[in-house]
């Protein structure tokens, strides 16, 4: 099989199988007399394992995977994706943990402040709390008040209330500190409750992409790890 062959199929271009094989993402090519390399069925099949690995685990650790297998480092290989795995189930959770904090929220608005921010002693008087669990939330990144110019006093604005208040309803509910923080951060980031809830079910979406994804690759490297043990096994015989 020529490398142009090997490339249409995938809709690569020839320098692309060349420098994939250079790369060690396929295994060791033989050269015609002429010198031209020869591609067998067992380098389309690494071709394929290797683009479906990417589009799971990105080009540089699709890369290292192959280059794992084709060394005969399987154990390297497991690793790698083992920890793929691992990232994914780590995000997963973070996930549900801001979604579930989300749900868990009072449906209740606090109500809006007007005039001038509020101080620390008067957050504190307003949400029950001691003046130094805010300084605590403060240190966690829960809360970011601004800071008088000319006293240097923590200053509460609408947006830091918020927060304060939101805060104060998850460690009732028995949030730890850093959840509590992960949800403000993401609840800053979305832009408010309601594009939190979309951003909630787009991240679904995209956990179940790269959980397919994932699932794709496996299958075509053990179809390739397949292949190759038949293929060693072969040689072996003659």
């Amino acid at each position: 099989m020529r490398p142009i062959d090997l490339a249409r199929e995938h809709g690569l271009s020839a320098q692309a199988i060349r420098n994939y094989d250079d790369a060690g993402i396929l295994p060791p090519t033989e050269r015609s007399e002429t010198g031209y390399r020869r591609y067998t069925p067992l380098h389309a099949q690494a071709l394929r394992a290797f683009l479906a690995l990417r589009g799971a685990h990105g080009h540089q650790q699709a890369m290292e995977i192959m280059r794992a297998t084709n060394q005969g480092d399987t154990e390297l290989a497991y690793r790698l994706i083992d920890a793929a795995h691992v990232a994914l189930l780590a995000e997963r959770d973070t996930r549900t943990q801001v979604a579930t904090a989300l749900a868990s929220l009072s449906t209740t608005t606090p109500p809006p402040i007007h005039g001038r921010p509020l101080t620390v002693g008067e957050l504190a008087r307003r949400l029950g709390v001691h003046p130094a669990t805010l300084r605590t939330w403060e240190t966690e990144g829960i809360l970011r008040p601004e800071r008088d110019r000319a006293t240097g006093y923590r200053r509460y604005g609408p947006d830091c209330v918020r927060d304060a208040e939101i805060a104060r309803q998850l460690r009732r509910g028995g949030y730890l500190l850093h959840q509590v923080a992960q949800f403000i951060e993401s609840l800053r980031e979305a832009g408010g409750a309601d594009a939190l809830r979309a951003f909630l079910d787009s991240w679904q979406d995209r956990l179940t992409m790269r959980s397919r994804n994932l699932l794709t690759g496996a299958a075509q490297l053990d179809t390739y790890l397949t292949l190759l043990d038949q293929t060693q096994r072969g040689c072996a015989a003659r």
